[in-house]
């Protein structure tokens, strides 16, 4: 992803971060370090909540008799003090999920907020989750929106968008979801910032081992594959992505 090294440790972004989220959660377990690993180097992290995840991610609410507003306030209370951990901004449009509904609205929410922003990097859901349509239906609208953001002639304020590199972050069940990750994100510096977002969201407490754990088996892949040379720790953590457009570049390495 657009990083740098820093004397401090931490990745230098190189610019805005842009995360389009399904689910008031999801940004939290795929994307935390990424967000934060922006965030201490300075930049500008945006979340977009398509929905707060009233129906399909808040069972313990539901059963405790809580009315569908009230779980949109504790929803949405979650993920505030999340992206306040992570340092980072967010937005909730409240779009509703199970079903997440795909609509031209939506789209043209997303790109305005892709001009308003302008990012160096956008993050979102897999293409493909057979256990969740609202994910795909949300890297769709993500993309299009970054498609159309593109267009000279689009009805939106701000200038058109550059081509910012777009990653889709890893899904909870990747093997199920054609998720083959080919960029490993050194997540070490800041993953205690991850882990505090994680546990601002009590709901789904049952996550939050999982993708310390999940951070670990990443972390073991990361520095196989950067080799014994960088100087990284023993014990890394990181995330995984997949590129959705090529890298463009001026040398191979």
């Amino acid at each position: 992803m657009n990083t740098t090294s820093t004397t401090t440790g931490v990745p230098a972004a190189t610019g805005p971060l842009l995360v389009i989220s399904a689910h008031a959660g999801d940004f939290v377990w795929r994307a935390g370090g990424a967000i934060a690993l922006t965030a201490a180097a300075g930049q500008r992290a945006k979340v977009v909540c398509l929905s707060y995840g009233e129906r399909g991610e808040s069972a313990r609410a539901w059963r405790e008799g809580k009315s569908l507003d009230e779980i949109k306030t504790v929803r949405r209370s979650e993920a505030e003090q999340a992206a306040a951990a992570l340092g980072a901004e967010i937005e909730f449009l409240d779009a509703g999920d199970y079903p997440l509904l795909e609509t031209p609205e939506l789209v043209d929410r997303l790109v305005h907020v892709h001009r308003e922003v302008d990012p160096a990097v956008v993050l979102t859901h897999t293409l493909a989750d057979p256990y969740n349509g609202d994910h795909p239906a949300a890297a769709r609208m993500a993309v299009q929106a970054r498609i159309l953001a593109q267009a000279v002639g689009y009805d939106a304020p701000g200038e058109p968008l550059g081509a910012p590199p777009v990653f889709f972050f890893e899904p909870h069940q990747p093997e199920q979801c054609d998720f083959k990750p080919d960029t490993l994100l050194d997540i070490t510096p800041v993953f205690d910032r991850k882990r505090k977002a994680m546990e601002c969201l009590p709901a789904q407490q049952h996550m939050w081992d999982y993708y310390t754990d999940l951070a670990k088996r990443r972390g073991v892949q990361l520095k196989r594959n950067a080799g014994p040379n960088l100087g990284l720790p023993h014990d890394c953590l990181a995330e995984a992505f997949v590129r959705v457009y090529p890298q463009t570049t001026a040398v191979l390495g």
